[in-house]
């Protein structure tokens, strides 16, 4: 897979053009998970990994099976079993006709016509599985931009709308999630702060997403293991008790919200000191939410492994993966790097992309 790889022609420019995009892997920054309880969060996409989906026109509309993550064949019943265990039943097929589906009727809905021409879709990602990076929606996100350029219809469905196409993707597969991870995907890269508040979500239906400076950010580095939790369960039971009016819950999860405000004063002032301790407060906050059972123990000690050595972590999803901020500069990464080989994580520097958000996205912009 290549991370520079540049989209084909598309739409009616060129009827047999063959088109290619990629979606980065998504790290939450601050203010997660209170995407999904009408919060605030700060995110973006990385450079580290990204899922791909590639769509060629053909006679017969056929959504093409990963040779690896759509196995089907297999050496033996244990190599079946093994590989269930590792990978789990479901590949990226599923995801690729959910979004599909979506797309057309929001297209019919909309009365966005769409030629009758067929095509091949097909998938590619080298996002870890169960990371919390957002590899489900990295796959949507890439194969609804190849539909989005394949009905040349990229002007007419705004950016604004484009995430909850993804997220509704995913609900018709059962699939637990908010906005924050479709958003940042959607913008392409890029620190976006997202304003999930109650009375513009109740009125439009998406947030307010405000597109920030990448290089704001200081130097970061993930940590992740090879062998992770599942990211899927986190939010269950707590999603019960704040829906039931449970204070705490409630409280805590607006104190969340606002650790994004502070963090875009924060970035903005390049004030990196706050940043630290607003990076542990947000995993503080969460922890106290969700309690140890649910985060798992792996989780939590790929948090402490980084605070041991000074530097500021907290998921950058809902687990299976960390972002650490060494505000001490190399000689504290090289401790970092350190405590994770001997903790058995792997530890990479974050690789920051540019927004890649073209002139036909942004007239779709609502303007602020």
């Amino acid at each position: 897979m290549d991370p520079n790889a540049k989209p084909a022609s598309t739409g009616d420019d060129n009827k047999n053009a063959v088109l290619e995009h990629r979606s980065f892997a998504r790290i939450g920054f601050l203010g997660n998970p209170s995407d999904v309880y009408f919060g605030r969060t700060i995110s973006f996409t990385i450079g580290n990994f990204w899922a791909s989906a590639k769509l060629e026109p053909s006679d017969h509309l056929f959504i093409k099976p990963h040779p690896f993550h759509d196995l089907v064949r297999f050496d033996s019943l244990d190599t079946l079993v093994y590989r269930l265990k590792n990978e789990g039943y479901y590949g990226g097929v599923r995801l690729l006709m959910a979004i599909c589906k979506v797309f057309r009727n929001y297209c019919k809905d909309n009365g966005i016509h769409l030629h009758e021409r067929n095509f091949t879709l097909s998938y590619d990602t080298n996002i870890p599985r169960q990371t919390g990076l957002s590899g489900s929606s990295a796959i949507v996100s890439a194969a609804l931009s190849c539909l989005l350029d394949f009905y040349n219809v990229r002007h007419l469905i705004r950016i604004e709308v484009r995430p909850n196409l993804i997220l509704n993707a995913e609900k018709e597969l059962g699939i637990v999630a908010g906005l924050q991870d479709r958003v940042a995907q959607v913008y392409g890269g890029g620190l976006v702060h997202m304003d999930f508040s109650k009375d513009h979500m109740e009125k439009v239906g998406y947030g307010i997403y405000t597109i920030m400076d990448i290089n704001l950010l200081p130097p970061l580095h993930l940590i992740y293991a090879e062998n992770p939790s599942d990211s899927g369960k986190v939010h269950s039971t707590v999603r019960r008790k704040w829906l039931d009016g449970d204070e705490f819950i409630i409280s805590s999860m607006a104190e969340i919200a606002k650790l994004a405000e502070a963090g875009r004063t924060a970035l903005l002032k390049r004030d990196y000191t706050k940043l630290k301790d607003l990076m542990n407060r947000n995993f503080d906050l969460r922890r106290s939410i969700f309690g140890d059972e649910c985060l798992g123990a792996m989780n939590i000690e790929m948090v402490e492994v980084a605070r041991k050595i000074g530097a500021a972590a907290k998921f950058t999803g809902s687990g299976g993966a960390v972002v650490a901020f060494c505000p001490d500069g190399p000689s504290q990464v090289k401790l970092l790097e350190e405590e994770c080989k001997k903790s058995g994580f792997i530890v990479e520097a974050v690789k920051l992309v540019p927004t890649s958000l073209n002139s036909s996205d942004l007239k779709t912009l609502s303007k602020p």
